[in-house]
């Protein structure tokens, strides 16, 4: 008896040396990095607008290309724009802009209305898919004067629109600012809905 004691005293005591003193600064690995994000954008040390481009970047394909001398929407294009509608639904706050680009064949002055056609096609369809269209813009084209790949000849990768965080609705700069927490409450919440619906079908199935 005395042993067990002996054995729970030292698991007290090595669980107690796990824990900081209150008052203490929390882990910013696990702790306050909403709030640090949000006092760093209100202080003008970041850029939301920054943030959310890098993360519309990195977490949906911003790029769909067109066939030769045409702004038509082919499956893998539509496809694309389905996830950035997806990924633009999070964010009612958010403004974006699709920039229509060419290849070099053709004139300049022809390629740029056909960049354009390009960007509108886009912004056409995620309007179907359901984004506000004063969301969107397709306010410029590059035509032939921003390639990816240097060349005079036909290639698919200049033939292209981008889509890129633009700004915030209604020109509200800081309009995010400060509630970085309720878009992650947002994610959260969506990610819940879908274990629920698993979980729901699991039930049936069985």
């Amino acid at each position: 008896m005395l042993k067990h004691a002996a054995i729970f005293g030292l698991a007290l005591l090595t669980g107690a040396c796990a824990y900081k003193e209150a008052g203490e600064p929390l882990d910013p690995k696990y702790f306050g990095v909403a709030t640090n994000n949000n006092t760093a954008v209100l202080s003008g040390d970041r850029s939301y607008r920054v943030q959310l481009a890098t993360r519309f970047a990195n977490e949906v394909p911003s790029t769909i290309t067109f066939d030769f001398d045409s702004a038509r929407l082919d499956g893998n294009a539509r496809q694309i724009l389905d996830a950035q509608a997806e990924w633009i639904r999070q964010f009612p706050e958010v403004r974006f802009r699709v920039y229509g680009h060419t290849d070099a064949v053709g004139s300049q002055s022809y390629n740029k209305r056909l960049g354009l056609r390009r960007a509108r096609a886009a912004v056409n369809y995620l309007v179907t898919r359901g984004i506000s269209r004063k969301r969107l813009e397709a306010v410029a084209s590059f035509g032939e004067t921003q390639p990816l790949v240097l060349t005079a000849q036909r290639e698919r990768r200049n033939r292209r629109t981008v889509t890129e965080v633009s700004g915030f609705v209604a020109a509200r700069v800081n309009e995010l600012d400060g509630k970085y927490a309720a878009v992650i409450y947002r994610d959260y919440i969506t990610s819940a809905a879908a274990v629920s619906t698993l979980s729901t079908d699991s039930g049936l199935d069985e």
